[in-house]
């Protein structure tokens, strides 16, 4: 029995919302799980070259830095306190040494309780005396 007068079928009603809930889910666990790689627009082969070590070693400058904040330069304690004298200190280094290989590398060596100023002050002597190469030595964790 139809008791449903002059009406025909009506058309099913999709409901898209738990379609599209699902959908977010998906796009989620996709942007999760993805990895993201970085591709370069040029594919590119560096060149190599063979290169023989330098022949000459520059002239280095040791200055060692004790806990009480005295100077050494070259494994000779000078009497500097101030970044001017040691800067005196550095050039007379280089004219004793006499070599003359290019520009002199200092070499920062600072005891681990020396205070900051003290290397801070090795550092303007440096400047002060025209040298630019600078670098410090330190021991690996393994040498105490």
């Amino acid at each position: 029995m139809n008791f449903r007068k002059g009406k025909g079928r009506e058309d099913p009603e999709i409901n898209l919302i738990p379609f599209i809930d699902v959908l977010l889910v998906i796009v989620i666990f996709l942007m999760v799980t993805t990895s993201y790689s970085k591709f370069t627009a040029l594919q590119i082969t560096l060149p190599t070259a063979d290169a023989d070590k330098a022949m000459t070693q520059p002239q280095e400058i040791n200055v060692a830095v004790n806990q009480q904040g005295q100077y050494a330069v070259n494994n000779v304690q000078v009497s500097s306190r101030d970044a001017a004298s040691l800067a005196l200190d550095l050039k007379n280094a280089v004219q004793a040494d006499g070599q003359g290989k290019g520009d002199p590398v200092v070499i920062i060596n600072a005891d681990a309780m020396a205070t900051h100023q003290t290397v801070i002050n090795v550092l303007e002597a440096a400047r002060l005396a025209g040298f630019d190469k600078i670098t410090f030595a330190a021991q690996t964790s393994g040498h105490k």
